[in-house]
């Protein structure tokens, strides 16, 4: 069975309640302190889930840590805004050029497995408000694949990229997982994390 890691960081947080979105994967997720994070840890991880309340300068001193992961064929999804890029291949995060609908509104660049079935209108709009998705961007590696943009300007907000034998997701909005009302976001903590462990079978 494969291991995924969901880091908390000040505060208690429980995987509990995904046991039911995640049935039938052959996969366990485990609720660990960020601070417990070291090179015995990860040796028991195949793949990764970093959130956006994380302390980002700790992860920067732990960034060799989080590279020899990957390289050696882990996969890790990063969400939030990048203040202080902390591993290969991330920069600093990028605020919009403006803040209507237009600039907020999601454009698929790429199809991916995680995102099969999600409409664009249940990323871009939540009780009919736009953002909360993603609001500001990122400039991705040369070898990244773009999956979403925002705006007439296509920022890119969601992109993947191969780091050694493993692959980095950056999704820079709110947690990816923690998406999931009654629309198609549901689909998204099932299919991100089929896709973590996927690599590992």
């Amino acid at each position: 069975m494969k291991t995924v890691i969901r880091f908390s960081c000040g505060h208690k947080t429980s995987s509990a309640a995904w046991a039911e979105r995640l049935a039938g994967l052959d996969c366990t997720v485990r609720d660990v302190d960020l601070y417990a994070l070291d090179a015995a840890l990860l040796a028991g991880a195949d793949a990764l889930l970093i959130g956006m309340h994380m302390d980002q300068r700790f992860l920067k001193a732990n960034a060799g840590l989080l590279d020899d992961h990957v390289t050696a064929g882990g996969r890790i999804a990063i969400s939030g805004h990048v203040a202080h890029p902390f591993m290969a291949g991330l920069g600093p995060v990028q605020p919009l050029d403006g803040g209507g609908i237009a600039d907020l509104t999601i454009s698929r660049a790429t199809a991916h497995p995680i995102w099969d079935g999600v409409a664009l209108d249940d990323l871009t709009f939540r009780r009919g408000v736009a953002g909360f998705y993603g609001h500001a961007w990122h400039a991705p590696p040369k070898d990244a694949i773009v999956i979403h943009t925002l705006g007439p300007a296509h920022r890119p907000l969601d992109f993947i990229y191969p780091l050694g034998r493993g692959a980095v997701l950056l999704h820079g909005g709110n947690d990816l997982w923690s998406f999931g009302g009654d629309d198609t976001t549901r689909r998204l903590l099932p299919q991100l994390i089929n896709w973590l462990v996927e690599a590992r079978r």
